[in-house]
């Protein structure tokens, strides 16, 4: 074996946030290494800062101003005398200059070579030498300024991809079935691309409809040395983002494993690659076909360390040492089926809308032996400036049906509240008699269609509302001024019942209860007559029996709202005032923006017909772009915002005079 010298590193400054930051961090203290985080001004608190050694404010607010703003990254870096980078994933992870930046500045870049990112990081180079290495790729063509659209679109026959050339997370990419909106779509993409990775080059590729996404995890040395670590399927998406993965794939047999590892291994040999990274590929049936190299750590990496039982970052980092890998091909085995979900600030119920806001209660489960790779605690806020992520939560287990159930259960009896979020529709998910097939292709959403919300039934929302009525009633007798050593309920003459009601979304329960002399409660819904026994309360953890059925919750109260755990979910119970509040009347024709963001564009002006579905606005939040259109025919009567104006949720955007008669 060749002499190899190993340069020990110290201190590691991780150039980006949330759950990846806290990730990286976990392994390289677990190694002993002293690390260094950077952040933004709304992540100054955040639970990444105080868990590195020390931290580095970039002083900024957006992407553009803090985690991709090439010097101030670098020059924390500097100040913070750290001997390593780890870009984790998105930011600069793919930036070539960045890399060989940090590389000319005596600091050890723990990714691979700034020449093999720039390959990559342009996937139309990369498909070309994909090409010379004899790996099978989907056609595409470069948009330039003097691309004549409208050709290359039937040249390579629609449905067609457009794809931004740098990047990858669903960014700056559009499909497009009709020529009518292609130039929309380019221009829509270009803007994404550049705003998320600060190039607009965008190209077009054939877009199979149906298909699975297959990637094969990759490891290299500076050695010489190559492995691949199996695949992963991430084929369950929206926006083109990846929500479940798995490994291994349900629909890859070992003949096709190792025609797909061989050719993963040869793209990573024709790029001469280090450290690790990602060849992902499109499946349909038996042919597969090249999409891309992510040279990087991916965020869906956990499942592949679940299956073969070592930690790819710690791989990373010892290969940015100048070790050898302590892995070879003839080591790995396929152990067991990882599955893992990512839980997103957003609403299904609005095509997986963004939904910002702040973490009111925060408990993982510890149902299923689940991993949570998380950037959030209790408290912590989900921004428009970044991507809305939660958590990732991931089961291993012996068997795909017996992963897939833990995993819907871990993330059922996890405390998720104060904000909209997928998670019953990542249980629902899970459940589907198509996921748990193994029928899991890139249109599984929209084709499979699973539950967008959980089914709450009026005696789940009854249970809900009697643990808050008596959780609410003992904090009041523990807040007492006086009386506190009489028991519970202890009146010197009958007193009427007391009465309350909530609602939950569409629903509404009206509820009266009171205390009995054992103190024990009666409690009357919907005319049904309910006895209830109270074995603690008060503290925030409810263990009471209603009808001799014994039931625990999980109870917080955040103002008006009751947020409630139990074993079948969360609930969020609105408490109704006793009498009745002024409303707020409608505003008639009134378009308002779903979520605080950026006004990119205004697309009409007063006094402009519009059809149903035209264009109105089109907003910016968390990097990713929202079109508001039209919900009916009308006059437009005014715009009430500006370009580059920041909205706020629920801002009036467009006034519309509806046209009678459409």
């Amino acid at each position: 074996m060749e002499n190899v010298t190993v340069t020990p590193i110290h201190t590691i400054l991780v150039a980006n946030r949330g759950e990846i930051a806290r990730r990286i961090m976990r392994t390289a203290h677990d190694m002993g290494i002293a690390t260094v985080a950077i952040y933004a001004d709304a992540d100054a608190n955040a639970p990444f800062v105080h868990e590195a050694d020390s931290a580095i404010a970039l002083n900024g607010r957006t992407s553009t101003e803090t985690y991709l703003d090439f010097d101030k990254v670098l020059n924390a870096a500097l100040r913070s005398g750290a001997d390593a980078i780890h870009p984790g994933y998105g930011f600069l992870s793919e930036n070539q200059a960045f890399a060989q930046a940090v590389i000319d500045a005596g600091i050890k870049w723990i990714g691979p070579s700034p020449q093999v990112i720039g390959l990559m990081g342009d996937k139309l180079s990369a498909k070309r030498l994909m090409v010379e290495a004899d790996v099978p790729t989907l056609p595409g063509i470069e948009l330039t300024a003097d691309s004549d659209l409208a050709a290359a679109a039937s040249e390579i026959g629609y449905p067609v991809l457009v794809k931004a050339s740098a990047g990858g997370g669903g960014r700056g990419m559009r499909v497009v079935e009709h020529e009518a909106d292609l130039q929309a779509a380019v221009d829509s993409a270009k803007r994404e691309a550049g705003s998320s990775f600060g190039d607009d080059t965008v190209f077009l590729e054939k877009w199979l409809a149906v298909s699975r996404h297959v990637e094969f995890q990759i490891l290299g040395d500076t050695h010489g040395n190559l492995v691949h670590c199996f695949e992963r399927e991430c084929s369950i998406q929206r926006r083109h983002q990846k929500i479940i993965e798995e490994a291994p794939s349900p629909a890859v047999t070992q003949a096709l494993r190792e025609r797909m590892g061989h050719a993963a291994i040869s793209a990573a040999k024709k790029l001469g690659y280090s450290s690790a990274g990602t060849v992902e590929f499109l499946l349909s049936g038996d042919d597969f076909y090249f999409l891309e190299v992510n040279a990087r750590l991916q965020v869906e990496h956990p499942v592949t360390e679940e299956i073969i039982g070592h930690d790819l970052v710690r791989e990373q980092i010892r290969v940015a040492q100048g070790e050898v890998l302590s892995l070879c091909q003839e080591d790995l085995q396929v152990n067991g089926w990882a599955i893992e979900a990512r839980l997103y600030a957003e609403n299904p119920q609005k095509n997986f809308l963004p939904s910002p806001g702040t973490v009111a209660a925060w408990v993982p489960s510890s149902v299923g032996n689940a991993r949570f790779d998380s950037g959030v605690e209790t408290g912590s806020i989900i921004g428009t400036d970044f991507d809305p992520m939660i958590a990732k939560v991931i089961v291993h287990a012996p068997t795909r049906t017996e992963a897939a159930a833990r995993l819907a259960r871990a993330l059922e009896t996890t405390q998720i509240q104060g904000l909209t979020t997928n998670r019953d529709f990542l249980v629902a998910t899970l459940r589907t008699p198509e996921f748990l097939a193994g029928d899991t292709t890139t249109d599984f959403i929209e084709r499979v269609n699973p539950a967008r919300t959980r089914h709450i039934s009026p005696d789940q929302f009854a249970d809900a509302a009697i643990a808050v009525c008596m959780e609410g009633q003992a904090r009041r007798v523990a807040n007492a001024k006086i009386g506190r050593r009489l028991p519970s309920g202890w009146r010197v003459s009958t007193m009427p019942m007391e009465r309350i009601s909530f609602t939950l979304g569409e629903q509404l329960i009206h509820v009266q209860y009171q205390s009995q002399r054992n103190g024990h409660f009666k409690f009357v819904i919907n005319d049904q007559s309910l006895h209830v026994e109270s074995f603690n309360c008060g503290t925030g953890d409810v263990d009471i029996a209603i009808d001799g059925r014994r039931l625990s919750f999980a109870v917080q109260p955040m103002g008006e709202t009751w947020l409630v755990q139990s074993n079948k979910g969360g609930f969020e119970l609105l408490e109704q005032p006793r009498y009745p509040l002024p409303g707020v009347a409608d505003i008639g024709g009134g378009l308002t923006a779903p979520m605080p963001g950026a006004v990119l564009t205004t697309e009409v002006e007063p006094g402009m017909t519009v059809e149903k579905g035209q264009l109105l606005v089109i907003l910016e939040a968390m990097k990713m772009e929202h079109r508001i259109t039209a919900p009916f025919t009308g006059v437009v009567e005014k715009v009430h915002v500006n370009i580059a104006e920041q909205v706020e949720n629920g801002q009036l955007l467009v006034t519309i005079i509806e046209t009678q008669g459409t």
